[in-house]
């Protein structure tokens, strides 16, 4: 058994099985909720519920798609494969797909435990920094979130490669080294956010491992020891390199990159400086927490990031400083500032200021110093231990409670982004994501105050633009939708679904000609969009060029089977080509779709 400098024996050691279930019963009683909510349309739709490839299940086709796609902008085969065996499973039944995250994020629970536990000998802190791992609302983004499987998926094998790890420490040989770099393959390959593991491990070589103070039982130059962990880790930073060019690539491919020009390196850097207290707050006190907390861009306040950059200095200096004693709060404060490296905006990837999924492996490193350095402040106080296990009982329930409704937050898309407007008043994001749930909910009132305010927060936020356009058609207001539709691509020229609508839009005022250029356009654009292919298609027979609609009206029954519009619109154009025989078997299709629409058709074929 490896210890750490701070393990420490009591005279009933607790049995580790009753610890593992007590992690596994509080983590449960925090998220077992989540199983009662449904996707939400921010990212699942992507990942999920409109990904076609990833709905057809394993399949020899959908597993060369998911090693050879840079869809959403990333490269995660692993993350692809699991979505698609909960497909083959489950279906499209929430209910599975948040199964399988609950049970990821149980095990990251429990291997982490047994991790710390293995490698410090100290079951109570290591079963209390898993505990607040599992319970702490700030992580509810990451299991809750059906999208952020690459989350779960990607910590599971970083903690199967720190339990590798440990077992090459105790055996040094080839297979278990070996073991080590398949586990880190296999993490990179479910989210990049592993390049920091070897980082890591080095940290771990230090303490608990303890690796630099001695060898083979004799006291070590620390020199030459870091030199040889250094260089036994380089082939485990080349995978983390390969990833991140990958990623990097990806990243650039997906347009999710944001230029230096777009946004400045000193706007980077403050940001990134006020996430790093900002999470540790959150930590602290996880109220308000946000699906999207909106980037400050150029408006951060210098004081601010300046106080957060001196804060950061001094809690580093004093960790490094207190190595000697206490070598959990250099190894602590270090996994939580460099895990965070990837993720903290010095490269900007979308939006976001910051995420609370951000956080799911980094506090860990604060959650060891809270572990073993309460204990080490209470040393010197007669009922410590009374105190110790008073004050994590209350902690425990405080945090319980809170994921409990934080989970509940994510009960469905209204819930969700209610939260968001909430939490994030000034954000256009949520109230144009709210204002969509509004709509669909017929609640156009409060749908076009959402709108409305998303434009006025950012007058060149195209989707809200496009919202408002979508809003002001259903209520039969052509010409200010067809305005809005115009600003939204002009704005963003290559937005598919505005061209679309504002072909509908035009084609209501007999502006035929311009409707099917963007139609067309929208079609080039997105060529698997079977809205496009059906308006296309539907042009097309009023010029009367019959046989180019019934090839869209195919291609859009083609990329989706169950599109009754399409299958009907494909019968009325066999019955003016005379093809009764086609238009009867597409008539059958309407009909099990649809039977209002086989009512029109049954009419117009003359039964």
């Amino acid at each position: 058994m490896i210890r750490g400098a701070h393990a420490r024996r009591s005279s009933r050691p607790p049995s580790q099985p009753l610890l593992a279930l007590a992690l596994l019963l509080l983590t449960a009683a925090a998220f077992w909720q989540v199983l009662d909510n449904s996707f939400v349309n921010y990212d699942d739709e992507v990942y999920v519920t409109q990904n076609r490839p990833v709905q057809s299940g394993l399949t020899a086709q959908s597993l060369r798609w998911a090693f050879t796609t840079f869809h959403t902008g990333n490269w995660h085969p692993l993350t692809w494969i699991s979505h698609m065996l909960d497909c083959q499973l489950f279906d499209l039944n929430p209910k599975g797909h948040h199964l399988t995250s609950l049970l990821f994020h149980l095990a990251n629970t429990l291997l982490l435990f047994t991790a710390l536990t293995r490698m410090t000998g100290a079951p109570w802190p290591s079963a209390f920094a898993a505990l607040l791992f599992g319970i702490h609302p700030v992580h509810v983004e990451s299991v809750a979130w059906v999208a952020e499987r690459k989350d779960v998926l990607s910590t599971f094998f970083w903690m199967l490669t720190m339990l590798a790890y440990r077992r090459y420490v105790q055996r040094p040989q080839t297979g278990n080294y070996l073991l080590v770099g398949l586990c880190l393959a296999l993490g990179l390959m479910s989210k990049p956010m592993l390049v920091t593991l070897p980082f890591v491990l080095l940290l771990l070589d230090y303490w608990p491992l303890r690796r630099l103070a001695a060898e083979n039982g004799k006291r070590a130059n620390p020199g030459a020891a870091a030199r040889r962990l250094i260089l036994e880790k380089l082939p485990f930073f080349a995978l983390a390199l390969a990833s991140s060019v990958v990623t990097f690539f990806a990243q650039r491919a997906g347009g999710a990159v944001d230029s230096l020009d777009h946004l400045p390196l000193p706007a980077r850097i403050s940001n990134a400086l006020e996430s790093y207290v900002r999470y540790i707050a959150m930590m602290v006190w996880p109220d308000n927490l946000a699906v999207l907390y909106p980037h400050p861009r150029t408006s951060l306040p210098f004081l601010l990031a300046a106080g957060s950059f001196l804060l950061l200095a001094s809690a580093t200096f004093l960790a490094i400083r207190s190595a000697r004693k206490k070598p959990y709060l250099p190894v602590g404060w270090l996994w939580y500032l460099g895990t965070l490296v990837p993720v903290i905006g010095l490269v900007q990837i979308g939006a976001q200021a910051r995420a609370d999924r951000y956080t799911y492996v980094p506090l860990i490193g604060l959650f060891v110093i809270v572990a073993w350095g309460v204990p080490d402040l209470l040393a010197q106080w007669r009922h410590r231990r009374l105190g110790f296990r008073v004050a994590a009982g209350i902690v425990t329930a405080a945090l319980v409670i809170v994921t409990r409704f934080q989970v509940g937050h994510w009960r469905d898309n209204f819930s969700l982004f209610a939260q968001q407007v909430r939490a994030t008043p000034d954000n256009p994001v949520a109230h144009n994501t709210l204002g969509a749930e509004f709509l669909l909910r017929g609640r156009t009132e409060e749908a076009r105050f959402h709108f409305s305010k998303a434009v006025l927060l950012n007058p060149g936020y195209s989707k809200a633009r496009y919202n408002l356009g979508l809003l002001l058609s259903q209520q039969g207001k052509t010409e200010e939708a067809i305005d809005h539709y115009q600003e939204a691509l002009r704005i963003e020229p290559d937005y598919a679904k505005a061209h679309l609508n504002l072909g509908v839009a035009l084609a209501r005022q007999g502006q035929f000609g311009e409707a099917f250029e963007h139609y067309r356009r929208a079609a080039q654009l997105q060529p698997d969009y079977p809205e496009a292919h059906l308006n296309l298609g539907i042009e097309l027979a009023r010029q009367g060029r019959l046989n180019q609609a019934v090839e869209h009206f195919t291609q859009a029954a083609r990329i989706k089977p169950d599109f009754a519009q399409a299958h009907y619109q494909l019968a009325r154009a066999y019955l003016a080509l005379r093809d009764s025989d086609a238009a009867q078997s597409e008539y059958v299709k309407v009909q099990a779709l649809n039977p209002g629409l086989a009512d029109n058709l049954r009419t117009l074929m003359g039964r």
